[in-house]
This record gives C-alpha cells, structure tokens and sequence, in this order.
C-alpha cells in the first residue's frame, strides 16, 4: 500500500546497491508488513539494526520503534544512538564512535537526508506495522544522560522540507535538488533557485559585534586574524546555540570570537575548551583558549557545551 508520491525529494546514489536518500518506487507513506519487506524493498537494509550507513559517509535510514528513550514529535524526531543496550534495558553508555552513530553524525556535517521508518510502537507511527515517513536531515547532535543513568546519543532530526514551530523555532528546512550520481557528481551549468522561507532566531548584532571588536577579529582558538580587503574577519560563535533544544542566551558571556573553521568545528563538538581552558581537538591538545578581561566569558556554558560532547 503506498502513500502519495511528493516527487522532488533528493535521490543520491553512493555505492552500486545502496541508496542515500529516496529510494525510487517507494514514495513516502508506503507500509511494509514488516522489517523483511522493508528491507525487500530496499527501503531500510538491515532485519535488526536501527541504523544503516557508513561512518564515513552518512547514514542512510533509521527505524523508528519505541526501543530507546526517542522523542517523536512528527515532522521533527529527538532519537537515541545505538548501543550500550541488554534485554531491552540501557546498560553502559552509547558513544559516536559506535558505526551507526558515527553515520547520523556524518549526516549531520554533510547534510545528506535519512530515511526514516516508523514501527507502530512509535507515537506518529501507523496502527499497525511499519510505514516509510519521508526524509528527515540531522540537525543537531549531542551526549545526554538517559532515565538508566547512562550517556546516550541524541540526534535532532526534522523532516526535510517541513516549518518546525514547535519547540523549535529557528528550524526551517529547505534543501536544493541533489542529482543522481555515482562516485562523481553531474553537478547542473545552470543551477536552478528555489524559493525558501525561514524563521531565523532574532539575534543582538551589538553582542556578536563587542565580542570581535574586544578581540580584533582574532580567533580565540587558533590566533589567526583573517582579513578580507583591509578589513578583519571574524564569527562571533554562541557556546550554547541560541536555538533548537539547547536554548542558549545571546549574551556576551554566551559568545566566543572564532575564526570560520573553528567555529564549525567547536559548533560540531570536534573542538572542546576544558575546565582550564585548554583546548582539545579530537582528543589531541591543541593549546588553550585566549582570554581578554573586557570580554567575560561564562565557564558554565563551555561546561555545558564540553558535556554534550564528550
């Protein structure tokens, strides 16, 4: 039984067999019987596992059944990672080093859509079975404590092409067509536009622009001061993100003066400031983060930045 066809969703294929984003004949809103027909259908490749993909590259699907401690709000999900899991109770932490985990992650540095099918036992799930709902994009990744009192990986996942007013605001997804290829992409010599309609957090220029102006345009991290036509460049960066489920404040205390690469990488949690304020890069130490007695910044919030990380 198949739902409507909607037609635009990307479609990327990485590897001879294996299929990221829509699977072609399959439309959102098709029902499966079960995870065999499911995975007949090529739909959700594995009979037992959560999460299908590659570390490196992204994940290609996820099911979504009630298992773990998920968070199901429709058009958005807040699911739990794999592992650390016995006779259906938590018992050791999750880390994102686990391959699944490792592949949601790379979905979300890479922006690549997960399929997403939901088991009955879900809340938005069907009365019976399970249904393919669509493609959802990763959105934010993060350690969180669970009800067992084990670290657990949480994913932020909002469908793709949805408006998210619930709980989280800022979040509007809008993606351009991604075209079929095989190792190399076709790529378009006239890329095509479309329209996007956002609801972006009403931020403070004045807070962002105090905390470059205190230090000069120069990362706070790696001391490179870019500059762009005689003028410095600089991101002002919100330790805890103003948006989504972590809520932050945009107040100078909040905000660090980081250089474009950095800021990705503290934003992606492969950048963490210890209790010293020194810096840690993948678990390598890189140095320590640079102060300056005009610019207070809160150790409360790159203690809860590091805590969701690590």
């Amino acid at each position: 039984m198949s739902g409507p066809d909607v037609g635009s969703v990307p479609e990327i294929f990485l590897e001879p067999g294996r299929v990221w984003g829509a699977v072609p004949g399959v439309p959102e809103g098709t029902t499966f019987s079960s995870r065999r027909e499911a995975y007949d259908r090529g739909v959700h490749l594995a009979l037992q596992a959560g999460i299908v993909g590659v570390a490196r590259t992204c994940a290609a699907s996820i099911v979504l059944s009630g298992g773990y401690e998920d968070v199901d709000g429709g058009d958005w999900i807040l699911y739990t990672g794999h592992g650390g899991r016995k006779n259906r109770k938590q018992v050791d932490h999750q880390t994102f080093s686990d391959p699944g985990n490792a592949a949601l992650v790379a979905s979300r540095v890479h922006q690549t859509p997960v399929r997403v099918v939901r088991g009955s036992e879900a809340e938005f799930g069907p009365d019976e079975d399970y249904r393919y709902d669509g493609l959802f994009l990763v959105k934010d990744s993060y350690y969180e404590v669970g009800g067992d009192g084990f670290k657990m990986c949480r994913f932020l996942m909002v469908k793709y092409g949805s408006r998210v007013d619930i709980n989280f605001p800022d979040m509007v997804i809008e993606l351009s067509p991604v075209e079929k290829h095989s190792m190399k992409p076709v790529g378009k010599s006239k890329p095509a536009r479309r329209k996007a309609v956002t609801r972006p957090i009403v931020r403070s220029p004045e807070v962002s622009d105090f905390v470059k102006q205190v230090h000069d345009d120069t990362c706070q991290m790696c001391g490179i001061r870019l500059v762009v036509k005689g003028q410095g460049f600089s991101q002002g960066a919100h330790i805890r993100a103003l948006g989504g489920v972590q809520a932050g404040p945009d107040v100078p205390e909040n905000v660090l003066c980081l250089c474009p690469n950095c800021h990705s990488l503290f934003d992606l949690g492969a950048i963490l400031v210890q209790p010293d304020h020194s810096l840690q890069y993948n678990g390598m130490s890189v140095g320590k983060l640079r102060m300056d007695d005009q610019h207070f910044v809160d150790d409360k919030y790159l203690t809860f930045h590091r805590e969701i990380h690590s």
